[in-house]
């Protein structure tokens, strides 16, 4: 099962603080144990939401954008990990590891098509499928 595990922002992280090169090397040796282990699929720190956008929906057509940056910095993220492993448990045991000194870290588990039951259709399932596979092509290519 996949997780997807948000790191949320900070006062630095916001201010556009980068990381020391002692932080990115620690989360470099993090990264490599995850993929060594097979548990990362993607990952990337943010901007600060100052370089962000919301947009907002509201009915079919009606969209609002707001431009960053965006109060509540504890309800803002700063990156993200997309794991694979065998539980929530088992992410929650990698995140203990993580080289983070201060902060926290959400662990949600990704849907995946199965939880979507008969809303899930034959067709949707299909081009979820064709989707998926041509985003990894993409991904391999770099295009």
């Amino acid at each position: 099962m996949r997780f997807m595990i948000l790191v949320k922002a900070n006062a630095d992280s916001e201010a556009g603080v980068m990381p020391s090169t002692e932080i990115l090397t620690a989360m470099g040796k993090f990264n490599e144990e995850l993929v060594k282990a097979g548990v990362l699929l993607a990952g990337e720190g943010l901007h600060p939401s100052s370089k962000g956008a919301r947009v907002r929906c509201e009915g079919p057509t009606k969209r609002t954008v707001i431009d960053g940056p965006f109060a509540e910095t504890k309800e803002l993220l700063a990156g993200f990990w997309l794991f694979q492993v065998k539980s929530k448990e088992e992410a929650i045991e990698w995140i203990k590891r993580s080289p983070f000194q201060e902060g926290e870290i959400e662990i949600r588990q990704v849907f995946e098509a199965a939880d979507f039951g008969d809303a899930m259709t034959p067709e949707l399932l299909a081009q979820e499928d064709r989707l998926r596979a041509e985003t990894e092509a993409r991904g391999k290519t770099g295009s």
